[in-house]
């Protein structure tokens, strides 16, 4: 019997294979391959069977069971008996060869049943196929096939049979005329000669250890002549592969005689197809093949052969291997192998076929055939040995290629010959010197290159180059003395610049290596190295390009580390100083990066350790060609610029450190005479060098100057009548440019008491002599910019000396105030349009020196400095925007930095004047010259002005010293000159008017006598109102600036009072409005503060501003209108608030700023509000109209009274000042306000309103919305915030409330939003609003009802509620709306019941009956279409349970839990919910009625398990909390934990693996329930779900799996597989794949 349902289940699952869906085909095989590990025999019987009883089946539904079959064998082989196999063999035997024509997927899989029996069941396999593989008949393909397989998986089982299949093989190979048979047999020869290979191979471990390879010679040879001499030749592209294939294993098989005589034939043969055939592998791989085994028998053919061999092997190296093909990869492995055999065995034609190859002018030639050397150097080196110098000298060509490719592949072969001992040999630097000039390719970003360019960029051959040169040194042995002291002769030509990193860092590790080895004092041997560069060359170059550290993969650190390893080559004094100074050196540089380095700082640091060189050396000879071997380099360094300005200063220390005066002069003089003159860099080395030369060397450089001047040299290049007139113009001005530029750096360097003497008498006037050139006896100025600035650097330089050197006794500088007048003529000269060279800038700086000396400016003078400088600075146009900057990149970053600059400039300049008179008068002299500015109607030169300004006063208190008190007159102008500025339209502005103000008050201070760093708590509180000056709010700088006012009235003396006011009232008429806004505050404040000066005024300045509140929107004369209104109101509040009613709605901005104005005084408000509430309750809220359009439909009005006195609320209090009587009115206004977005909800406007809202929307008039209820929930709003319920307000938004108050559709849920609000945040205002809303419940207006319904609904959730002592009254209120005509109020009455339970719980059990019948009551409610009462009862049920006694409903619980049954199936995901819900909470209750209970969770159980794959989340949360809470209750601890574990709300579960472990428990558990369960999941087989329908057959597949044996008899299996059957047909594939895979589950029950 058992074995008849297994046949059922296999054959169940067998018919369902014809399903098209693959993933069900999958779960189908899937299934089948379960059923076959727990009975293995009888699953493949099965199969067999209804194989052979459905003969038609279609071969696709076939080749699922056989791949079945397949792994059920190969995962069972062991167990299998003879029998089954047998059975299986003829079967997968007779499926491989019932079609005669090959059918791949279905003839393949039944060949892999057979190769798998056959890994223990060969002899069975070969005895069934060798009868379907009969002599002089041409076998299925798919025999061969198998026959080939086998030998590979199973090859000391299958070589024995291979003589005799040979044998019988051979004669039907002249009978294959098909190309898939002759493809088969090749297919088959190719694996047999493999398979023999191997067993001949593994002799040791072979079942017979006397087969020799003579045992299949014969046959093999003659199956391959006709390979080779028919099928070869074929013009089956695909055919002719399989042959290759086949040629290459066969070939080591041949008898070496036939394989001799065959390779005339052979070779050229296999070479050919290169020409017919683009994938190249196959051939290449047997061609391989056959070279080895023809070397291996020593052939002599091969020689013959050797010329086309290497022909056509070359070009398929020379063609490049696309990495994305990975055939062509392995190509170019095989082909090389190839070229390796060639190799060994006759290098000499090899190499004389190569080496000519390398000078084609075709790349790929020579790229491919540097490849192929790199591989024969290194494969076949004992050959290779004795034509080392053969290759070598063939290098020379593929050395001189520009080709990047080419390079590349001449640095790998450099790489195998380093390791192989070539570059030993004579012409092996020529191969390290191209090495080294690889590593010297510029290595920053190639040009973009063409899509299609396949070059390599020199980045890429430069990288491989570095790492190359860095590896031979340091891991190649031999390499050592090849490269040491080699390499150090590139390290002085520039051309290797780019290489020095990877030089220094590889002869660094070198020089280590040699000083470990004991070579120190003989490091470096010039007498065996003539080409060496010299001790002077070799520090001169590693000095000079540390220089810049970073460049070139960080060359300072490897540079400065050479050097200190070279110390004793260079000067055996040095070792001490070097080893302590470099390290240091170094570190400065691996602590810092590009950008955070300080050049200037750096640059000094290398200077200071030549120097300490030098010193420690202390060898004029030494020293004498040192400074030659610098002067010589300089030319190299053309094209460097940062590097030779460097040395220059390098030349400039060295010579100051040369004892010999006539060097040094001669020196000079040279470069003199060599500068390039028209480079700015080096114009500043220049002049650099002289300056430091003259620290020791003043009367040789000055003479040398004036001396080169008068010199044939000079007079030269300046001659009147050169032919090249304009070029040498430019050419002279450079000269003269860089001589005036010499005289500042000596000035500047040479000691201040030598040089003071010689400033006016040779300096300066050889300085303005190179300057001003005459003509015919009148002085004509240049127009050159490069001389312009170098004579305003020379002369700040100049003026530096001097103010430095003052020390040394007064020097009246008599040429100052002319100095001064050439600076602000060159100001002057420059456009203000823009800003285009740092003259400003250089100008401004040299004039901060010159004031500083003696004697003073005069005022004209000094005026005429201060205007010239302020109007070229401060009225350039302002910067780009950012983001236009951005865009253009350098110049625009070049400009924002000269910019900076020259502001900086500006500033100091103007201390410097202000230093000369540190006084009020000077100050308010400085603000007289920058007030225009100050006030100006452009932000940028306000913004400049301020800013100025700022530093000033900030400078001004901090040189202040007073000794005697006096009054600082000016306080009030200043101040009201800076305070509204504290409110511009620009943040910067703003702070800095904050600066200026705060300054101004501590320099008060400070004349009043207090110390200068005495700190007043009020003026330090205009730090902290900054903050509230960054943002442009005007509501935050209304408010800083009223805070800056009241710090200034307290801080300014009564004296100066009045003329801070009338200064302030003239900033009324300040073209910034925010200016003149802030001016109002200020004078306002300052009012308030210092008392009523202008208070008999007050009714004039109301006035004024009354009158222009029509044509001008200010903030200061609404104010005044404000004003005027409240006085009116005191004296006639109810006229007021009639007229103000009468405007025309919806009121105008005017309108509502006098409502607003009526909150000022609390008494007034408060009875204004109160005739505003009568109004608003007086009259109905809104009259039914008819819309004779829709015939007897009608709408609602709203009536306009109502509508006005809401508006007229809502402006009153949305002023704060309304505050307090709204809290004195809080509860009548909440419930009037209330009610009226109740009765307004649906309302509509007027006609002739409609069309008024309109018109003002367009104009922009309307402030807002006069729907009617839009307007009363934007009135509640208000009313809230201003009652101090802010929160009530913000959570009620927070949630969306108010949007739904004012849907008719969800408006009780709006109210509920805003209950519970209430009951957070204003709970002690409730009882006196509960006490006003009572009587509404009994209201005309079902809307009323519902909203105070829908209140104290949501109120009692709240414990508040109890607090008051409201629960009872508010319950019975609630109770007694059971029988309201509106559904939504008895539903609202029911949840506001359950809603007891969170509100006030501990009352729930003293009301339990009445609660609980009122719940009972709404499931059974009749008048409920749609269940909302019912769905509204149980999920108050769900509440209250907690709390309720269990007696009462113990009495109740089974009515209930089969009351609720039906909804777990409902269609509303809502009922689903609830009902779940519920009776996960009813289970609480069922200890009294346990085995009761039991019952109806038993009855839930699979609803609740199969709905956790609902497709509502809410429904699946439900689920998982009722499961929780049945589980206790099951009498399963296992259970009770998976569903504690598994099923909480914040984790997500994987449903197959929870429902397995579940289906255990319930198995361990209750055995007994399996056909109950089975029953209950076959009913949800129909379910319209489509995750429930696929759960159930899985749920009843995981209960098949853990049920015992004892218990499998309960269930009616043909009911089962009946049920599955059907099941099984199912349009979903996701359910279809689980009833197959509980299919193969049944095999457990069976």
């Amino acid at each position: 019997m058992t074995e008849s349902r297994i046949k059922r289940l296999a054959t169940t699952l067998m018919d369902a294979t014809t399903d098209k869906d693959p993933l069900v085909q999958e779960q189908i095989y899937n299934a089948l391959c379960y059923l076959g590990e727990s009975e293995p025999e009888e699953i493949l019987n099965a199969c067999d069977e209804y194989l052979r009883q459905h003969d038609k089946l279609a071969y696709p539904h076939r080749v699922i069971i056989l791949k079945a079959m397949e792994t059920v064998v190969k995962n069972n082989i062991a167990l299998l008996d003879k029998s089954t196999a047998k059975v299986v063999i003829f079967l997968a035997s007779n499926e491989m060869t019932k079609s005669k024509e090959v059918i791949r997927d279905w003839q393949q899989a039944a060949s892999n049943v057979l190769v798998a029996v056959g890994q223990r069941f060969i002899n069975k396999v070969m005895e069934e196929v060798l009868t379907k593989f009969q002599p002089g008949i041409l076998p299925h393909y798919f025999v061969m096939q198998t026959f080939a397989n086998l030998s590979v998986s199973n090859v000391f089982g299958m070589v024995p049979f291979l003589n005799s299949i040979l044998g019988t093989m051979l004669p039907m190979l002249g009978m294959a005329k098909q190309d898939h048979m002759k493809s088969v047999f090749c297919y088959a020869l190719q694996h047999f000669s493999e398979s023999i290979q191997e067993y001949l191979a593994n002799l040791d471990k072979a079942p017979d250890p006397t087969v020799r390879k003579d045992t299949f010679s014969n046959e093999i040879f003659s199956a391959y002549e006709v390979l080779f001499n028919s099928w070869l030749q074929h013009r089956e592209a695909k055919l002719r592969l399989a042959v290759v294939e086949a040629m290459g294993p066969m070939s080591y098989l041949m008898p070496g005689e036939k394989l001799e005589e065959q390779l005339p034939k052979l070779i050229p043969g296999i070479l050919a197809l290169y020409k017919k055939h683009t994938e190249a592998f196959y051939i290449s791989k047997s061609l391989c093949q056959i070279l080895e085994a023809s070397v291996n028998i020593g052939s002599r053919s091969l020689d013959v052969q050797l010329d086309s061999l290497l022909g056509t092997l070359h070009p398929q190296i020379c063609a490049p291997a696309d990495p994305s093909i990975p055939l062509t990869v392995k190509n170019h492995t095989e082909v090389l192998r190839c070229f390796t055999v060639l190799a060994c065995s006759f290098p000499d034609r090899v190499l004389a076929f190569l080496l000519p190859k390398l000078e084609s002018s075709n790349e790929r030639t020579r790229v491919g055939t540097l490849l192929i050397m790199r591989q024969i150097i290194n494969s076949a080196p004992s050959q290779m040995e004795i034509k080392k110098p053969f290759i070598l000298s063939s290098m020379k060509l593929p050395l001189q290629d520009s080709n990047n490719k080419v390079k590349r592949a001449v640095v790998q072969v450099i790489s195998a010959m380093a390791h192989h001992g070539y570059l030993e040999q004579p012409g092996g630097e020529a191969m390290m010197e191209f090495l080294v000039r690889q590593c010297a390719l510029p290595s920053d970003a190639p040009k973009k290159q063409p899509p299609d360019a396949d070059d390599l960029t020199s980045d890429s051959v430069q990288s491989i180059s570095v790492n190359t040169l860095f590896l031979l040194s340091t891991t190649v042995d031999r390499m050592s003395n090849v490269l040491w002291p080699y390499l150090l002769e590139f390290v002085t030509p520039i051309q290797f610049t780019n290489a020095l990193t990877p030089l220094c860092k590889s002869l660094m590790y070198l020089a280590v290596k040699k000083q470990e080895e004991g070579e120190n004092a003989s490091l470096i041997r010039y007498d065996l190295n003539a080409n060496l560069p010299s001790p002077y060359a070799l520090t001169t170059r590693l000095l000079v390009v540390s220089s810049q550290p970073y460049v070139g993969d960080c060359r300072g650190a490897a540079a400065l580390r050479l050097l200190t390893v070279l110390h004793y080559s260079v000067h055996p004094a040095l070792d001490q100083l070097w080893s302590k100074q470099v390290p240091l050196l170094v570190e400065h540089i691996e602590e810092n990066t590009e950008r955070s380095l300080s050049q200037k700082e750096w640059e000094e640091k290398l200077l200071l350790f030549l120097q300490e060189t030098l010193a420690a050396v202390s060898d004029n000879t030494w020293i004498c060609h040192f400074v030659t071997e610098m002067c010589r380099q300089l030319n190299s360094y053309n094209g460097f610029p940062l590097e030779k300005n460097f040395l220059y200063k390098c030349i400039g220390t060295t010579l100051g450190a040369c004892a010999s005066k006539d060097l040094v002069q001669k020196q000079l003089q040279e470069l003199l005479e060599t500068a390039r003159y028209h480079e700015e860099a080096e114009r500043e080395g220049l002049a650099s060098c002289f300056g430091i030369c003259a620290i020791n060397h003043l009367e040789e450089t000055l003479a040398k100057l004036e001396d080169f001047v008068r010199s044939d040299v000079f007079k030269k290049s300046v001659g009147l009548f050169s032919i090249f007139k304009d070029r040498s113009d430019n050419e002279v001005e450079k000269i003269k440019s860089t001589l005036i530029l010499c005289y500042g750096y000596v000035a500047m360097y040479a000691p201040k008491e030598l040089v003071l003497s010689r400033i006016e008498a040779d300096i300066l006037k050889n300085v303005f002599q190179y300057f001003n050139t005459k003509v015919l006896g009148i002085k004509v100025e240049t127009k050159d910019l490069t001389l312009k600035l170098c004579l305003i650097r020379s002369i700040c330089m100049i003026s530096q000396a001097i103010y430095n050197g003052v020390k040394c006794g007064d020097f009246i500088f008599s040429r100052k105030a002319e100095l001064v007048a050439q600076m602000v003529e060159f100001i002057k000269a420059e456009p203000l349009e823009a800003m285009r060279t740092p003259v400003r800038q250089r100008a401004m700086i040299t004039c901060t020196y010159l004031v500083i000396l003696e004697p003073h400016l005069s005022d004209p003078d000094r005026t005429e400095l201060i205007d010239t400088c302020l109007a070229s600075v401060l009225a350039l146009p302002p910067l780009e925007p950012v983001k236009e900057r951005e865009e253009n990149g350098g110049d625009a970053l070049h400009r924002e930095m000269l910019y900076g600059d020259t502001i900086s400039a500006l500033k100091d300049l103007l201390k410097s004047l202000l230093q000369r008179n540190l006084t009020p008068h000077g100050l308010q002299d400085m603000f007289a010259h920058l007030g225009p500015w100050i006030k100006s109607n452009k932000e940028h030169e306000r913004q400049r002005a301020v800013e100025v300004s700022a530093a000033l006063l900030e400078f001004y208190l901090s040189k202040l010293n007073v000794s005697t008190v006096i009054p600082f007159y000016n306080l009030g102008v200043l101040t009201a000159l800076f305070s509204p500025r504290c409110s511009d339209s620009l943040a910067s502005v703003r702070q800095h008017a904050v600066d200026c103000v705060y300054c101004l008050l501590y320099i008060q201070l400070c004349y009043e006598g207090f110390a200068r760093d005495h700190r007043d708590e009020m003026v330090e509180g205009l730090k902290a109102l900054k903050k509230g000056l960054e943002e442009p709010d005007f509501t935050v700088l209304f408010h800083t600036c009223n805070n800056i006012a009241m710090v200034i009235g307290k801080r300014v003396p009564p004296d100066q009072l009045m003329s801070l006011l009338l200064a302030m009232f003239e900033g009324l008429a300040d073209p910034d409005r925010n200016c003149s806004r802030a001016a109002t505050v200020m004078i306002n404040s300052l009012l308030k503060e210092r008392g009523g000066v202008l208070q008999e005024k007050v009714p004039d300045i109301m006035s004024i501003i009354h009158s222009k509140l029509e044509e001008v929107d200010e903030e200061h004369i609404r104010k005044a209108a404000q004003q005027t209104v409240y006085i009116l109101a005191s004296q006639h509040k109810s006229v007021v608030v009639s007229s103000l009613l009468g405007s025309s709605l919806p009121f105008d901005s005017h309108t509502c700023a006098m409502w607003r104005s009526l909150a000022t005084e609390p008494t007034l408000t408060s009875q204004i509000l109160e005739q505003l509430l009568e109004k608003v309750n007086r009259d109905v809220p809104y009259k039914e109209s008819k819309c004779f359009l829709l015939g007897s439909g009608s709408e609602r009005i709203a009536t306009p009274l109502p509508l006005a006195a809401t508006c007229a609320l809502y402006e009153i209090m949305s002023a704060p000042e309304s505050g307090a009587a709204v809290l004195g009115l809080y509860p009548p206004l909440f419930v009037t306000l209330l009610l009226r977005v109740s009765c307004t909800v649906g309302v509509q406007l007027p006609k002739n309103l409609q069309s008024r809202e309109r018109r003002s929307s367009s104009h922009g008039q309307a402030p807002r919305s006069l729907h009617p209820c839009s307007c009363a929930v934007e009135t509640l709003k208000a009313m809230l915030a201003r009652g101090g319920s802010e929160e009530v307000a913000r959570a009620v938004s927070s949630a969306g409330g108010w949007e739904l108050m004012a849907s008719p559709e969800r408006h009780h849920d709006g109210i509920a939003v805003l209950a519970s609000a209430m009951a957070r945040h204003a709970g002690p205002r409730l009882p006196l609003i509960v006490k006003n809303l009572i009587p509404t419940l009994s209201s005309v207006f079902d809307s009323q009802r519902i909203t105070t319904t829908a209140f104290f609904a949501e109120l009692l959730s709240s414990n508040v509620v109890n607090d008051l002592i409201l629960l009872e009254t508010m319950m019975d209120n609630m109770t007694g709306r059971q029988k309201d005509a509106c559904m939504l109020v008895r539903m609202l009455a029911l949840r506001g019941l359950g809603n007891i339970a969170s509100g006030s719980p501990e009352k729930v059990r003293k009301h339990g009956a009445k609660l609980l019948a009122s719940m009972v009551n709404g499931m059974d409610d009749k008048d409920d279409p749609h269940n909302l009462v019912a769905l509204e009862a149980m999920s108050s049920l769900s509440k209250l349970l907690d709390h309720l006694e269990e007696r009462d409903i113990q009495s109740m619980l089974l009515h209930i839990a089969i009351r609720i049954r039906p909804f777990f199936d409902s269609e509303q995901p809502d009922l689903r919910q609830s009902s779940i819900v519920l009776f996960g909470n009813l289970t609480k209750f069922s200890e009294g009625n346990c085995e009761v209970f039991f019952e109806q969770i038993l009855n839930g159980l699979v609803t609740l398990l199969l709905h956790l794959q609902d497709p509502k989340p809410e429904v699946v949360k439900a689920c998982k909390f009722a499961l929780r809470m049945c589980g206790p209750n099951m009498g399963c601890e296992g259970l009770c934990d998976m569903f504690l574990n598994h099923l909480r709300e914040d984790r997500s579960l994987h449903y197959g693996e929870f429902m397995n472990n579940v289906c255990k428990h319930l198995m361990q558990s209750y055995p007994e329930m399996l056909n109950r369960l089975i029953l209950t999941n076959l009913f949800y087989f129909k379910s319209n779900w489509v995750d429930i329908r696929a759960a159930a057959p899985m749920f009843i597949g995981f209960l098949v799996l853990h049920v015992d044996e004892d218990h499998c008899q309960q269930v009616d299996l043909d009911q089962l597989i009946s049920a599955l059957n059907l099941l099984l047909k199912d349009p979903v594939p996701a359910v279809r794949v689980k009833v197959a895979e509980t299919l193969g589950r049944l095999v457990r029950i069976l």
